[in-house]
């Protein structure tokens, strides 16, 4: 299709959709009695009568209604498929062309990014929770969860941890009423209606939204942080305010987990070894918190730290060239290295491809 027929097929289409208000009520009111008057058009609707005339005679242009010239003059209603038919195939065909113009924006570029449209925060949220690979935080409404259901069942299944925080707490659905352990690994309830909206795919993918901007609050915003270094601070928040802060569970599982195992979140990581007991050996890639660099090392985890409030965590490892070390999470300041993908292993140090 040439450029100047593409524009001639979106202008048409406009045209032919551009019904006014006395428009869409006469011909919705036709199309469900099949056959009206003028005058039982005018009572069955707020069309004053002297312009229904005008009305019904800009339907008939357009194609959606046929007018019977006798006395009185009777406007009946055409099947919507046979009166659309035009329509739809220039839809079809001006989409096709649009599509094939269409250059996708380079959103990848831009490491933070403020959304405020309701539909362009819930379709970020849809991509975090695609994005997981290993490791998801999430917290979300009751309304958001039913929404997302089908995506985090898909994570779960895909063997992805998930931590899920469901808010407010007063309106999350009754464990004996919903199956948690299909959608998360972990969840639970936090009282609160300002708590925020977040995911966090594999601690850097991350969005943070308030629930009012979800209602379409333009004094509200949603941040990106897209695969950002700057993402650990919406999951550093996620997991020393939100969850420490969520008391009621709503359902964990208990299973045992399988090794080489990755992680995010030093948190999740020492909880896990605290819970599964015996010997661990850890690949840490993150950076050296004297020196700033990126370091990676490996070793046997020898203990770890872990208070009830689940705060702070960190471990101690004697690496293999026997250097006792501990590692701490995101901007860590009092451990040797910072880490930032935590692999851990049964029997030896996994292999980064692990």
């Amino acid at each position: 299709m040439a450029p100047d027929e593409l524009r001639t097929t979106v202008e048409g289409v406009g045209e032919r959709f551009n019904l006014g208000e006395y428009e869409i009520d006469a011909y919705l009111t036709v199309l469900e009695q099949g056959q009206l008057t003028a005058s039982e058009i005018a009572d069955r609707t707020d069309i004053p009568q002297p312009r229904v005339y005008d009305t019904v005679r800009s339907l008939s242009d357009r194609g959606l209604v046929e007018l019977r010239e006798s006395r009185p003059m009777k406007v009946v209603a055409i099947d919507p498929e046979e009166a659309f038919e035009n329509v739809q195939q220039s839809l079809e065909e001006m989409i096709n062309e649009l599509e094939a113009r269409y250059t996708a924006p380079a959103r990848d570029t831009e490491a933070v990014s403020l959304v405020k449209s309701r539909s362009t925060i819930l379709r970020y949220l849809e991509e975090v929770i695609d994005a997981a690979d290993y490791e998801l935080s999430l917290s979300l409404t009751p309304d958001l969860l039913t929404r997302f259901e089908d995506e985090l069942k898909a994570a779960v299944d895909a063997g992805v941890s998930v931590d899920l925080i469901v808010t407010p707490a007063g309106e999350a659905p009754d464990p004996s009423e919903f199956d948690y352990l299909e959608i998360a690994t972990t969840a639970r309830a936090r009282r609160g209606i300002t708590t925020p909206v977040v995911a966090v795919a594999d601690g850097n993918y991350s969005i943070y939204a308030t629930q009012d901007a979800l209602r379409d609050d333009q004094d509200r915003y949603g941040v990106i942080f897209n695969r950002s270094a700057l993402g650990f601070l919406v999951s550093g928040f996620f997991g020393t305010v939100l969850w420490t802060t969520a008391e009621r569970t709503l359902g964990e599982d208990g299973s045992t987990r399988t090794y080489p195992r990755k992680y995010a979140t030093i948190r999740r990581c020492v909880k896990d070894i605290m819970e599964e007991g015996g010997e661990f050996y850890a690949t840490i890639e993150g950076r050296d918190v004297d020196v700033g660099g990126p370091r990676v090392v490996r070793g046997r985890i020898l203990d770890v730290s872990f208070e009830v409030s689940e705060e702070v965590a960190s471990l101690t490892m004697e690496t293999e060239e026997g250097e006792e070390i501990t590692v701490g999470g995101r901007v860590a300041a009092l451990e040797d290295v910072e880490a930032h993908e935590i692999h851990i292993g049964r029997n030896e140090p996994p292999t980064l491809e692990d």
